[in-house]
């Protein structure tokens, strides 16, 4: 039986993104000198604070990986985990870099961990560890919105960017840009609608423009087309939430839901919601009426007959010891890291297909360049031409109208004139980048018979575009 294997000191995950890069640098032509340099971390600060606690004391371990400055600012989320080692920060920092390159984003990657587990933690004590961290990354100047520009991950949301926008701006006063320093921040500390679910909505579009190729599905055996698919999606937190919510709303069917407490199953499909509400309420999707299978071993989930595997928790979760046994055609890597690089040769040696974390779950970073763009304008997208947009358009309908003697009904007019709202304009933003990021992905792995895997083509492409931001800025002195 499969088990969920939790990220350690000994899982080596740096070393598997530098194995992924490697293998894909056979694909360039580019000096080893210069991939050395686009492999490598740029700088990691490991550090420590104390904390009070009731009437003594904690001291808390934290770091902060800036990968590469072939752009600035860097950017990259903020881990709270007890599992959190420096080994993970340097591989998500690097997997960061080539997300942002694969989706065309202008930033260099970068992570940051704090080894606690919220749940152990008042929300008063969170608050003083996520404030101090940020002054921690403050003296350092490993924080700013030119610098680094840090984000919600695993374990962290609204609430700590928050309070690390807060603690940037009262130690930079005056600083005009200052909200520009975190994303992922509350809409009332300007943030940006669409930005909660952006990670989830961009894993699904990415689905859904995968399984779109008719070419490619014929090979799998499959029909082109979201609609009827099977999928099962792991983990339903943030990201694994809104895959499985979109992806149903696209037509695809959610059979299978896991997550640590276990795994449910249902060849008919189950209801995303209902099963959220219910872990919300009991504490465990376990016990859910809509399910016909249940799993307390919760990698017996990822087993289950299905089309598409959605792993959104956490890395190493598809190894050579279960990989064998995944039923599905495809894996849409939601999480960073969720298949080990000995079992994606062994998932496509079976014939199938994985899209690659560094852009299946690129949408967050997306659309936290969009936030960071509003915080750098200081004013929110559509503000200023919405009401230019409908007036034209109403004005264009009138004339319509006139010429051809027909009326719209009410509806039909709104629909027409109606302008685009902030979440609109990124929703679409978001659905273009990924559409045309798959497409530039699949050409290369298309073009070249030796290029065996997807994540070995986005890989080339990362490649490419990050050699030649280097070979332009130079070297000095």
């Amino acid at each position: 039986m499969a088990t969920i294997i939790s990220a350690d000191n000994d899982t080596h995950f740096f070393a598997d993104v530098c194995k992924n890069f490697d293998y894909a640098a056979q694909f360039t032509q580019h000096n080893p000198g210069l991939l050395d340099q686009i492999k490598s971390c740029n700088s990691v600060y490991r550090f420590r604070f104390p904390i009070r606690r009731g009437n003594g004391f904690e001291v808390i371990d934290a770091w902060r990986v800036e990968h590469s400055h072939h752009q600035s600012p860097t950017k990259g989320g903020i881990r709270y985990s007890e599992m959190v080692n420096e080994d993970e920060v340097m591989a998500l920092a690097a997997l960061m870099t080539y997300k942002c390159a694969i989706v065309n984003v202008p930033f260099g990657g970068a992570k940051g961990g704090i080894k606690i587990n919220p749940k152990n933690y008042t929300v008063q004590e969170l608050e003083n560890i996520t404030r101090r961290y940020t002054v921690e990354l403050i003296k350092k100047n490993f924080i700013g919105p030119s610098i680094d520009v840090p984000a919600p991950d695993y374990g962290s949301g609204e609430r700590e960017m928050g309070w690390i926008a807060d603690t940037y701006a009262t130690m930079n006063p005056g600083q005009l840009d200052a909200m520009g320093c975190v994303t992922g921040k509350p809409i009332a500390l300007h943030g940006i609608h669409g930005r909660r679910e952006a990670t989830g909505r961009g894993v699904a579009i990415a689905t859904r423009e995968c399984v779109s190729v008719a070419e490619d599905m014929a090979k799998l055996g499959l029909t082109p087309g979201i609609e009827g698919k099977k999928i099962i999606v792991q983990g339903l937190g943030n990201v694994g939430y809104y895959s499985a919510k979109f992806l149903a709303d696209f037509g695809g069917l959610i059979v299978g839901i896991c997550e640590f407490e276990g795994a449910i199953y249902n060849e008919d499909g189950l209801d995303v919601e209902a099963v959220f509400q219910h872990r919300k309420s009991t504490g465990s999707i376990l016990g859910f009426s809509g399910a016909k299978k249940e799993f307390k071993n919760s990698g017996e989930g990822l087993e289950q007959q299905c089309d598409i595997l959605v792993p959104a928790a956490l890395e190493n979760q598809i190894t050579k010891d279960n990989a064998a046994s995944i039923k599905a055609k495809i894996i849409v890597e939601g999480a960073n890291g969720p298949t080990t690089p000995e079992a994606e040769a062994i998932f496509y040696q079976k014939g199938g297909i994985i899209v690659p974390d560094l852009f299946a779950n690129a949408g967050g970073v997306t659309v936290s360049y969009f936030e960071w763009l509003k915080n750098l304008s200081h004013v929110a997208f559509g503000r200023i031409n919405r009401r230019f947009e409908e007036n034209s358009n109403l004005n264009l309908v009138n004339m319509v109208e006139g010429i051809t003697g027909l009326s719209l009904t009410p509806l039909q007019r709104a629909t027409i004139v109606k302008g685009a709202s902030e979440l609109e304009l990124v929703n679409s933003g978001l659905e273009d980048t990924m559409i045309r990021s798959y497409h530039e992905i699949r050409e290369i792995y298309k073009a070249n018979p030796k290029i065996d895997t997807l994540r070995t083509a986005a890989l080339v492409a990362v490649i490419n575009k990050i050699a030649i931001s280097y070979q332009n800025l130079g070297v000095w002195p």
